[in-house]
């Protein structure tokens, strides 16, 4: 505990050399990454960085004194929750040997406020399972085990000693969205169960009454489809019926119930049909819009501090925004004060003591990481309590601005533009078009993004595009990227990298692409199809032949993975290969990065060793990154920072001025 008080003293101090940002410090892990009070407002739950591991800090606040809850040497606390006011529930990811990234072992601990009674209360080392080395000390033994994925659902205001779960059994080559849930209560003390509901659909969602009983279960209509079911029941014992979502008005995603219980809050598709939040009265069936999306749907609940009912709407169209459901709230009052009192920035109300008294909340934006601060509403005090990223320092760090343009065939697409400090109003600058992977349902959104700041902090602006396929803009905007791969989606791309030398942000001969996943695809793809339009691109753990990859994945093992397959992106493989880089690699003018984790399942190895292979043989022999334990995306902060390093050097010497060149030092 004492290192991470240490941590707290001397965060403000960690400083980078004078007139650059070091790009080590854009790879580093936060220091500190959620920071939660208890419900009786007298602990702080704190996720931070120790020596190299994530542990869970239990902060008393009237002294400051706590203690480190430490997994074993190779794993990570991962998400906790405050499962009751003096009780954590908390999971872990596992490092292994051959794997740089943490996988989530999917079971379930919990620890009292003050360190005691530490156990495993759900999963594979639960009672009978696997046990851990004697060194464990913060495992002690619980009542049940059980080869399934535990996730947390809700805590029970009325019943300290219990919380609810759901748990997704395992069975070979399957995800999550395969298998019917449970949902279960259990005790947090030695991890007995109560049954409480069996979902109706796989991959299900429970939503739970404020009396604890689960009343709704949504997820999609068949495994990896795109459309979803929504189940009801009145109470915890009746059967569930389905409702009806054949009109497209009435479709709703359950969130929460108010504080009557009436009724529950729910995403729906809103006056304009690009999305919204609705209340929807259990007994009438009627539907109640309290917010509309105009281009955005981009929209979540802000809960009052007792969880019993909501106050506002967070909305994102462009940067983030509020919406006051109940003016009158003590919360929607303390909300706008503190907007006032940090303007420019997003506050987010984190979490809070179920009277209000003692408030966390997390003041964040496009150059900075954040801070979590604590708010006394006897004291009227507002106390700094975290730097996420004390390293980042906001005045250093560039600014994204929302950017919106149309597709050639008129859509409007919406995206961010990054310039360097200081050249916001500079034209023809040298141009990353940095696109977001995914694809479906993913989107580039107003906040800190490390790679956009490591380009920008070498002279490069940087556009972001949220094409067709992108989430955040409604059912119908994604769905319209479906088998769009190479097409559609790519011409988004292409549009808004023609409508940035349109504006004069971008010198037409000094424009580059780059992507992650889908985004590494794209770059290769955006070569291929515009070859005189990007002067290089780099492509990060990327797909470049559809027709071999839609059988060699993670994905294509399950059936929801392969369901989604068809769906999304098709088997026809004289189309798949058509919309393939590798297809059309001499075409490709542009030089070439490829980036590639040796353990990547999402996109095995081979995918760029194919792109490698087919670029020598065309005499365009590319740059070539690879980081053999490392998976769908680099995960250790040595991996990402020799990564921007040799990014930046490929572009300074593809695109850059003289004057970036020397800049690129880790």
């Amino acid at each position: 505990m004492r290192n991470l008080i240490l941590l707290i003293l001397i965060g403000c101090c960690v400083l980078g050399r004078a007139g650059e940002v070091p790009l080590r410090d854009f790879a580093r892990h936060p220091q500190f990454r959620d920071a939660k009070i208890s419900p009786d407002g007298q602990y702080l739950a704190v996720t931070a960085i120790v020596e190299n591991r994530t542990v869970l800090a239990l902060i008393h606040l009237a002294d400051m004194k706590g203690v480190n809850i430490r997994p074993l040497s190779y794993e990570d606390i991962n998400q906790f929750w405050w499962a009751a006011p003096d009780r954590v529930m908390y999971t872990v990811a596992m490092h292994s040997g051959s794997v740089a990234t943490p996988i989530g072992t999917g079971e379930l601990f919990t620890v009292k406020a003050d360190g005691t009674e530490s156990r495993a209360i759900f999963g594979f080392r639960a009672g009978g399972g696997t046990a851990p080395p004697p060194k464990a000390t913060h495992i002690e033994p619980p009542a049940v085990s059980e080869r399934a994925t535990g996730e947390f659902v809700a805590a029970l205001r009325d019943d300290p000693a219990h919380a609810i779960i759901e748990s997704f059994t395992w069975i070979e080559h399957t995800l999550m969205s395969d298998v019917y849930p449970a949902a279960y209560r259990i005790d947090l003390r030695d991890g007995r169960k109560t049954p409480l509901a069996n979902a109706p659909l796989r991959g299900a969602t429970f939503v739970a009454d404020h009396h604890g009983a689960i009343r709704f279960a949504y997820g999609d209509a068949s495994p990896g489809s795109a459309l979803q079911k929504v189940f009801y029941r009145k109470d915890g014992n009746t059967a569930w019926e389905e409702i009806d979502g054949s009109a497209r008005d009435q479709r709703i995603v359950p969130v929460m119930f108010d504080r009557s219980g009436e009724s529950v809050y729910a995403e729906c598709l809103g006056d304009a049909g690009v999305g919204g939040i609705c209340r929807w009265n259990v007994a009438t069936r009627k539907l109640e819009t309290l917010w509309s999306a105009k281009e955005s749907s981009q929209a979540e609940l802000v809960p009052t501090f007792d969880g019993l009912d909501a106050f506002a709407i967070r909305t994102s169209a462009g940067r983030p925004a509020h919406v006051l459901i109940d003016k009158s709230a003590p919360e929607a009052a303390l909300l706008v004060t503190l907007l006032k009192q940090f303007p420019g920035v997003d506050v987010q109300i984190t979490s809070a003591s179920t009277d209000g008294r003692k408030v966390v909340f997390l003041a964040h934006g496009d150059d900075d990481p954040g801070v979590f601060y604590l708010y006394d509403s006897v004291a009227k005090k507002i106390s700094k309590l975290l730097d996420r990223e004390p390293w980042i320092k906001p005045p250093q760090m560039a600014h994204m601005e929302p950017v919106s343009f149309k597709a050639r065939d008129g859509l409007a697409l919406h995206g961010y533009l990054t310039r360097p400090l200081g050249k916001e109003e500079t034209h023809n600058l040298p141009l990353v078009v940095f696109v977001h992977g995914g694809p479906f349902g993913i989107w580039d959104t107003w906040d800190f993004d490390r790679d956009a700041q490591a380009l920008a902090s070498r002279g490069y602006a940087v556009l972001q595009v949220n094409y067709r396929g992108s989430g955040g803009y409604g059912s119908e905007f994604m769905t319209s990227g479906y088998r769009e791969w190479g097409g559609k989606m790519q011409d988004d791309v292409t549009d808004g990298t023609r409508w940035a030398i349109a504006q004069g942000i971008a010198d037409p001969g000094r424009i580059c692409i780059y992507g992650a996943s889908y985004g590494g695809y794209a770059a290769l793809e955006g070569a291929a199809k515009e070859p005189d339009l990007y002067k290089c691109a780099i492509g990060y753990a990327g797909v470049y032949d559809l027709r071999a990859w839609v059988g060699h994945n993670d994905l294509a093992k399950s059936v929801s993975g392969a369901n989604f397959i068809d769906e999304h992106i098709g088997r026809d493989e004289a189309d798949l290969w058509e919309r393939s880089p590798l297809a059309h690699v001499d075409r490709i003018k542009a030089k070439v990065m490829l980036v590639v984790g040796g353990a990547d399942e999402r996109v095995p190895k081979a995918q760029g060793e194919s792109m490698r292979a087919a670029l020598i043989k065309n005499r365009n022999e590319p740059e070539w990154i690879y980081e053999r334990v490392e998976g769908h995306g680099f995960y250790e902060e040595e991996h990402v920072a020799r990564l921007y390093q040799s990014l930046l050097a490929f572009l300074d010497k593809q695109i850059g001025a003289t004057s970036t060149t020397a800049s690129t030092q880790p």
